[in-house]
């Protein structure tokens, strides 16, 4: 039924006071197109007293005991913690687009939650980014001493992307015992005086939050600490800005070291390692063979310069990565076949056509997952006019390692499914026997590792009832990561 006026529902509670809004907007069957959602400071006093833990929604939460029962939404696990996490997503329009999402789930419309959907795909990334943003925040937030005999004992500065201030101040009160402090953010800050949490929405001033831990005396033990670890000899520019990437410099003790020390580096430290005196001994002459005095090469800036190995040379183009930025699981195979290589999308052969059907028994939708390979090109050797493939040598899975941890680093998949051997040592890192791992679950530093077959080995298989049971074990381990990525791992 649409309302006479245009309805305006103010939130200036966050997620809870948007949730009972929105319930009652559903008691009234108002359409989306029929509100206006408007958000606001909360006119209640700034020093708000919350609990730490905040209990996640479930299906048996979502309705209200108010509501009648054939407006009372049930919704599912999975879309109760998207919706949470998306509402700390910082976005003018984030309360109404929950409400969409929430009216079209109750009109019966279940692909809402799918990220193959244009608003599931919107609510999936607005997730993710949140929860990117609980990571870092909780990752680069340094606290300095105040030198001060009056509480907080410690003061820290960090400027996050989204709402998750009471998340990463609920963390860390969890974990500071009795020692009081403060975080404070240009949208609010949060006190911590060793018993309860308290929040204030009104915002820091940088400068006064900064001068106020001038006298440190913790700080400068640390920052030559830092410098004395620093090898330059060893420095890999790309992996540490992947690692602490450059927005988060400016709020670490340490960061205003980093840039100073990578030219240092640049500039001849790194011929002296760590002692200045090794560099400057004459040493002894070493023969070296021609073919091993490899020369060091520059690091390439696209997939289509990359000269790390000598694959590329009887290649048509390398064969990147395909899928959703969103995707929670990431397929990895070993190298691209003839018709990856002439087409230069991954798995639309023979062997991708094996696992379209193991896809298909387990129930996962293809465009929901992110393909790719160890290794980028194919390699391959003649059989009359034809190109067969050839298994990649170690030092061409290595040299690509490049490519596929920045996939890796850039997706942050929660589950990563590995196709055949090569693949499975690609991941981990080290030598690995597909048959000691086949079909487990193995915890990585964040997510989790599923091992199966390549989907070339059915095809290589001598009878039907082979097949069947490679393409069986495939379907299992697809099935097996999709539980672990939609319920992580419980």
């Amino acid at each position: 039924m649409m309302p006479t006026v245009t309805p305006e529902l103010v939130v200036d509670g966050g997620y809870p006071q948007w949730r009972r809004l929105a319930l009652q907007a559903l008691s009234h069957h108002w359409p989306p197109e029929s509100l206006n959602w408007v958000s606001r400071l909360p006119s209640a006093p700034a020093a708000l007293q919350l609990p730490l833990d905040t209990p996640a929604e479930t299906a048996e939460t979502a309705g209200s005991a108010a509501m009648p029962a054939s407006v009372r939404p049930r919704i599912s696990r999975d879309l109760a913690a998207l919706l949470q996490d998306a509402a700390l997503f910082r976005s003018a329009d984030r309360w109404a687009f929950l409400y969409k999402v929430l009216w079209r789930w109750q009109q019966g419309d279940r692909s809402v939650a799918s990220p193959a959907d244009q608003d599931g795909a919107r609510l999936a990334t607005m997730a993710k980014a949140v929860r990117r943003a609980k990571h870092d925040m909780i990752a680069y937030v340094r606290f300095r001493s105040r030198g001060a005999a009056s509480p907080p004992e410690y003061l820290a500065w960090y400027e996050p992307e989204h709402d998750v201030l009471p998340y990463a101040a609920g963390h860390f009160a969890d974990r500071m015992g009795k020692s009081t402090w403060c975080i404070g953010t240009p949208q609010g800050a949060a006190l911590w005086d060793g018993q309860a949490l308290r929040l204030t929405d009104t915002p820091a001033d940088a400068a006064a939050w900064q001068a106020d831990t001038r006298d440190d005396a913790i700080e400068p033990l640390w920052l030559t600490y830092y410098q004395s670890i620093f090898n330059p000899a060893r420095l890999n520019t790309t992996a540490l800005e992947q690692r602490m990437p450059v927005r988060f410099w400016k709020g670490l003790p340490e960061g205003e070291l980093i840039p100073q020390m990578i030219a240092d580096a640049r500039n001849g430290a790194q011929r002296t390692g760590q002692a200045s005196g090794v560099g400057i001994m004459a040493g002894k002459p070493i023969a070296v063979e021609a073919h091993i005095a490899q020369p060091q090469r520059p690091v390439p800036t696209s997939l289509d310069q990359c000269r790390r190995c000598e694959l590329w040379r009887d290649t048509t183009q390398a064969v990147p990565g395909s899928g959703p930025a969103s995707a929670r699981i990431v397929v990895i195979g070993e190298q691209p076949g003839d018709h990856e290589d002439l087409a230069g999308l991954p798995f639309i052969g023979p062997a991708g056509q094996v696992l379209d059907e193991a896809l298909r028994r387990a129930g996962v939708a293809r465009d929901s997952l992110y393909l790719t390979n160890a290794v980028k090109h194919f390699k391959w050797e003649p059989r009359g006019k034809r190109r067969l493939h050839k298994t990649p040598a170690q030092r061409e899975v290595e040299a690509c390692a490049h490519w596929l941890d920045a996939e890796l680093a850039r997706l942050r998949p929660a589950v990563v499914v590995t196709l055949g051997a090569t693949a499975l040592r690609a991941v981990l890192g080290r030598d690995a026997a597909l048959k000691d791992h086949l079909g487990q679950a193995i915890p990585l530093e964040q997510g989790w590792l599923v091992a199966t077959w390549h989907p070339s080995y059915a095809l290589r298989s001598g009878d039907a009832s082979a097949h069947e049971a490679c393409v069986r074990d495939i379907a299992h381990a697809l099935g097996r990561a999709a539980s672990l990525a939609r319920d992580g791992g419980a």
